[in-house]
Parts: C-alpha cells; sequence; structure tokens
C-alpha cells in the first residue's frame, strides 16, 4: 500500500542566524554499494525547477520477515517531474543493519550529464509508539554514478525484527520518504557568500578535517570573539604566529566573497606540504590547537576562555557489592571518547557512556582494606559543554 500527501515545506530563512545550523546532520549516508552505474558526465545539465513542494510518500511491506529478495523497490512516485523509488535491503546491504536509500526510479533513461539535487529523509515508523520510530535526513546531488543515496546503516536488523519493538507489526513494516528536489547546483559558478552569507576554505590535499574543525571553532561566537580579542604586535608574521594566523583566517571567512586559503595558519603550525597531504587524527589536532591557544591567552584579558567553553567534569562512583565501601572520585576533560557501533545516536552513545558496569570475577576491584571486591562503577557528567 502507497500513499502520497502533500508536506508544507519552511521556506523562510533567518538571515540574521549569527551561528547557521543544518537540519541535515547524518554522517553515514553514502552510495549503494554493489551496483554498477553508467559512468557520469562532465557537464551536468541543468534541471532546475523553482523549488517544487515536497511530497510525503508511505511504504506498507507485508510479510516483510519473510521476503527472500536481496533489495526491493517500491513504486514510483514523483515529485514535482522527478521519479523517486525507495531502495531497501532487508537483511543488510552487507552489514548487520538496515539499509535503505532514495533512488532515482528512471536514470537508466535519462540524457547523458543528467543531475538533480535533493533533499530528503527516510524513516521507519514505530507502529507503537510513533515518537520511536526512526527518521534520518540527508541531501545529495544525484548524477548517473550516483543515481542512489542514503544510509547503509539506517538501524540495527536485531531491534527491526524484535516484535516487541513495535517497528514490525503483524508482520508490515511502514516506510515513509519525504523528498523536495531543489535547484542544481552549478558549483562552478555557485557563489555561496550571495546564497548563504558564509564562503569555505579550500582544501590543501588531505585537510578537510582541519577545514571542519576550524568552521566548527569559527561558529562558537565567543571562541571567535575570543580569538580576535588575542594580543598581537605588528612585528607578528601569520605564517609564524597561530593567533594572528587564526585572526586572519576567521577575519576573512567574515568578510571575504571567495574561499579563504589556510597555507598561513599551517605553516604557523610548523607544518610543510607534505603535512597537508597527509591525514591527521582531528581529535588530537583539536587538542593541540586548544592548548597552543591556552598558552597563548595566559596573561591576557581572554585567559581561561578555553578551559570555559570546552572543560566538562564527571564524577566516577565506586561501590561495593557485599561491603559498605563507597568512592567518587571528580575528573575534568576536553573530550570524550563515546561508543559508536550499535548505538542508534549521540544520545544513545551518551547512555552507553553512563551505564552502570559491574566489575566481577577477574575484573575485581582492590577496595582499600576490604581487598578484592565485586562492585559496580558509574560516570555522572556533573557540567559540559555540548552544541
Amino acid at each position: 500500500m502507497t500513499v502520497m500527501t502533500p508536506a508544507p515545506v519552511d521556506q523562510q530563512e533567518d538571515e540574521e542566524m549569527l551561528v547557521p545550523h543544518s537540519d541535515l546532520a547524518e554522517n553515514n549516508h553514502q552510495p549503494m554499494d554493489g551496483v554498477a552505474q553508467p559512468e557520469t558526465a562532465n557537464t551536468v545539465e541543468n534541471q532546475s525547477v523553482e523549488d517544487p513542494p515536497s511530497s510525503r510518500f508511505t511504504w506498507r511491506i507485508d510479510n516483510f520477515s519473510r521476503l527472500n529478495m536481496k533489495k526491493i523497490y517500491s513504486e514510483i512516485f514523483s515529485v514535482g517531474s522527478y521519479k523517486w523509488r525507495v531502495l531497501i535491503f532487508p537483511k543488510g546491504n552487507n552489514v548487520d543493519l538496515l539499509s535503505m536509500y532514495l533512488d532515482v526510479a528512471d536514470s537508466s533513461s535519462l540524457p547523458y550529464g543528467w543531475s538533480r539535487y535533493a533533499q530528503f529523509s527516510l524513516a521507519v515508523i514505530n507502529q507503537i509508539q510513533n515518537k520511536y520510530s526512526v527518521r534520518k535526513d540527508t541531501q545529495h546531488q544525484f548524477n548517473a554514478r550516483e543515481s542512489d543515496w542514503g544510509f547503509t546503516s539506517f538501524m540495527p536488523l536485531a531491534e527491526l525484527y524484535d516484535p516487541s519493538r513495535g517497528y514490525l507489526v503483524n508482520d508490515s513494516l511502514i516506510v515513509e520518504a519525504e523528498v523536495i528536489v531543489r535547484r542544481v547546483v552549478d558549483y562552478w559558478t555557485y557563489d555561496s557568500k550571495k546564497e548563504t552569507g558564509y564562503v569555505g576554505l579550500k582544501n590543501q590535499g588531505a585537510t578537510c578535517y582541519m577545514n571542519s574543525l576550524l568552521q566548527t571553532l569559527f561558529h562558537i561566537p565567543y571562541f571567535r570573539k575570543a580569538v580576535y580579542h588575542m594580543p598581537t604586535t605588528e612585528n607578528d608574521l601569520p605564517s609564524a604566529s597561530i593567533p594572528l594566523a587564526l585572526q586572519s583566517l576567521f577575519y576573512k571567512l567574515q568578510y571575504s566573497d571567495n574561499s579563504v586559503a589556510t597555507k598561513e595558519l599551517t605553516k604557523s603550525f610548523g607544518w610543510d606540504t607534505y603535512d597537508s597531504f597527509m591525514q591527521h587524527d582531528v581529535q588530537e589536532l583539536n587538542r593541540v590547537l586548544c592548548e597552543k591557544l591556552e598558552d597563548k591567552m595566559k596573561g591576557t584579558v581572554v585567559e581561561g576562555t578555553i578551559q570555559k567553553l570546552f572543560e566538562g567534569h564527571h564524577m566516577n562512583y565506586i561501590e561495593c557489592i557485599n561491603e559498605d565501601y563507597k568512592s567518587t572520585r571528580k575528573e575534568s576533560f576536553y573530550d570524550l571518547q563515546l561508543d559508536v557501533k550499535g548505538c542508534r545516536d549521540v544520545y544513545a552513545s551518551f547512555d552507553k557512556y553512563v551505564e552502570v558496569e559491574r566489575l566481577e570475577g577477574d575484573n575485581k576491584y582492590h577496595a582499600e582494606q576490604y581487598g578484592l571486591q565485586e562492585l559496580e562503577t558509574d560516570v555522572l557528567l556533573a557540567n559540559w559543554y555540548f552544541s
């Protein structure tokens, strides 16, 4: 059973927002693996449309657990003049998770060099409690090589096939897709300053991880203001001064009409061309950069900024099961290492981080005068920065 219903599109843009936000923050979207596609064209046929209204497509799949096909397609539905369908791998696309994609239904018959851009969400509806429905959003410019796009790791199969979870009721699964087709972006002529009010950073070779970090820090107003207030002298050179190089980069991000180079900043790090073409760990770069800035801020009006912005505290609790012994310890942190595998979202990762752990057997804890003891440990996040 399929149902098409129009969905309202919020076209209001807040041009005064100091810190822009994205409704489409997903990091596991990707093209479907293992399906050969025609070669993409070097030119893009501009099939632009005047922002057609989005449509919601509902797909009810009966006898879902008894499906024997590796993949199944929904009926074709249209948004504007474009034909789409949903592609599902009921047992996962080479993973133990449900895989789901949006597919251009008529990709094989479209003219050479076709391209279309869409924002969309895919959802598995919880038929017991709708608030537990799993919905993921993304955006993509579809073309001959990437005619489908979505989520290889949409949700764990164990959750999906568990009747008590509410996703499969009477062996029926309900899937929803919301799609809005946008104007095709020609990146050769695209003016991001005009379209969004912001510009990007140039990639030196393999510095996309650094660019992501710098853009994140730039969009923290208090951090940006603190960087601007770091004292420099007339004799400082951006290529030899991290504060001056970062001030210059932030200024250009704010006021330049074109994308901004990062070479002065990486030179101030002491990097050469080789470093710019080598992947570094973004967490380590963030830690090193913040430590250097924290050191440079000492004795200035912005001393303590890094600590105020990013330092958090957690309480470690230990309680013996068979003895009257408890222990607490407060620790500070600038970042946390969270488990991602098997977690639906970042909130699930935090739940896993603070869940009670039992130490027993070979993992018994030495509790002062009580010797080795079975115990439970817990972590409480006391205060922290999360944005």
